[in-house]
């Protein structure tokens, strides 16, 4: 029996909402594990009340800052690392310590050295992606075919032309994937910083519902930014990296 492209990732949730449910029917106990529609009350008060779509909108906007300033920074520290070896035997090592740094770390010397405000916020999430971009892109930039370089050259190619029809196409499918790769680990990171850090946002809210011990409503914010991501992976990412690695189909 042939599945739809979209009917495939909803049997695939349905499964994992049948495993939550039974989970929660073995502990038998709603404060540990409630079932999904023990969720239905909470999560419509939070949202009538205002404060779910509040808390989304200042972790969504953290993650789209930390983001797009991590994709550009990690994008051109990669390309220019790719495309020459001597620079990447320079900063190298430093990829390396940063790679290796632990989200944690940077996030509360960020907090230590700039404060507990909104800059060291970003900061502290961009940090923590921008050497994951450089690894996928300074590979991409090795990857790419001399062959099509050297026949921009025999024809005069202006480099804009070349950026637009030859560059870009074999860069797009590492620009791709290091774009859902990083808006993944980006929000996760935010959750932290906004855990140990800020005021509002969504793990803002978890936090002060874990000291209540309220797991009900952590799920509902937990699964709410989840929602929103998928939303965004299965409308944006997934469609913009089909459309990129189309050339590349036989």
């Amino acid at each position: 029996m042939h599945l739809s492209p979209v009917t495939i990732p909803l049997l695939s949730l349905l499964l994992l909402l049948g495993v939550w449910v039974a989970a929660a029917a073995l502990t038998a106990d709603p404060e540990i594990l409630p079932m999904p529609g023990a969720l239905a009350q909470p999560f419509w008060r939070e949202l009538t009340s205002g404060a779910l779509p509040y808390h989304l909108a200042h972790t969504g906007l953290r993650v789209l800052w930390a983001f797009a300033l991590a994709m550009t920074i990690g994008t051109v520290l990669g390309l220019v690392m790719g495309s020459y070896p001597a620079v990447d035997r320079w900063l190298d090592p430093w990829l390396v310590v940063f790679l290796n740094l632990p989200a944690l770390v940077l996030i509360v010397l960020c907090y230590l050295w700039i404060g507990l405000n909104e800059t060291a916020a970003i900061i502290a999430v961009t940090l923590n992606k921008i050497p994951n971009v450089t690894t996928i892109l300074r590979e991409g930039a090795r990857a790419r075919d001399p062959s099509l370089r050297a026949m921009a050259q025999v024809f005069g190619m202006r480099k804009v032309t070349y950026l637009r029809h030859v560059l870009i196409p074999q860069l797009a499918p590492f620009i791709a994937g290091a774009a859902r790769s990083g808006i993944a680990v980006i929000w996760k990171i935010v959750l932290v910083v906004e855990f140990l850090g800020r005021s509002n946002g969504v793990g803002f809210q978890i936090h002060l519902y874990f000291q209540l011990f309220n797991v009900a409503l952590v799920l509902v914010y937990s699964l709410s930014f989840i929602a929103v991501m998928l939303l965004v992976e299965w409308l944006l990412l997934q469609p913009i990296e089909r459309r990129v690695r189309r050339w590349r189909a036989p």
